[in-house]
């Protein structure tokens, strides 16, 4: 997927705003989904903290049956692709289509072998699930990747995923400039997300990125499950600006 591809298919000119959301349960998604909506972002990741993927999946389904037009994603916590895509092939098969996938750690390695990534893409083609893939690459609380492996990692990333995703060091941590920089001039025309540190002050400064997944920054302060919207509309309206130019 290209960078324009990703623009014209969300609708967004400046860097596509997607929510993600840490699920407590069923009501708690469908009352932030309807935050989401009402403020205008095209979509949002759903992502299981505090509990496991079987307890996730009757939520995830009774979510998308409540909202089948919107745009939906996941992240299993701490899963690759390897587990993921299967499980979302089988929704799919039962008529619960899954938008795309976030996993925190895509498996590149910034020394070229890559087996693990290939293997991943591999089991993505075999389920033919034909979701989004957006892979984490030097990305929080995964293995470290030293600055000077950052244009290797995002370079082989680029090869592997439909987004490349990166982040700053922890939740709610703003990454430093230079790293995006270093991953925009590596990915080529790829689309670029960031997930982690995005807020209405510092959104200009990242400019270059494609995709803010954003929980912490539009969040209620110290709360790390439910969405302000007053915050959300603010950083939207910043995001239109940055696509203006302004």
């Amino acid at each position: 997927m290209k960078r324009s591809d990703f623009h014209k298919f969300f609708k967004q000119i400046g860097p596509v705003v997607l929510p993600v959301i840490h699920v407590k349960n069923y009501f708690q998604v469908t009352e932030n989904i309807h935050k989401i909506i009402s403020e205008g972002a095209p979509g949002c990741f759903l992502i299981n903290h505090d509990f496991g993927i079987d307890e996730f999946l009757p939520i995830i389904t009774k979510v998308r049956h409540k909202y089948p037009s919107l745009w939906l994603s996941i992240n299993f916590l701490a899963n690759t692709g390897k587990v993921a895509f299967p499980i979302l092939s089988e929704l799919s098969s039962q008529g619960c289509e899954i938008d795309g996938y976030w996993a925190d750690d895509a498996c590149i390695d910034e020394k070229g072998k890559n087996l693990e990534a290939k293997k991943i893409n591999q089991i993505k083609k075999d389920c033919k699930w034909q979701g989004l893939y957006f892979g984490g690459t030097a990305f929080k609380k995964q293995r470290v990747v030293l600055e000077d492996q950052y244009v290797n990692a995002a370079k082989y990333a680029s090869k592997f995923m439909d987004v490349v995703t990166t982040s700053g060091v922890a939740t709610g941590k703003e990454a430093k400039i230079s790293k995006i920089q270093l991953f925009r001039s590596s990915i080529g025309d790829k689309p670029l997300a960031l997930a982690s540190g995005i807020t209405v002050d510092n959104a200009k400064n990242y400019s270059e990125v494609d995709c803010f997944m954003v929980a912490t920054g539009i969040n209620y302060d110290d709360n790390f499950y439910e969405i302000d919207p007053i915050k959300l509309s603010k950083l939207l309206n910043v995001c239109r600006q940055i696509g203006k130019g302004e």
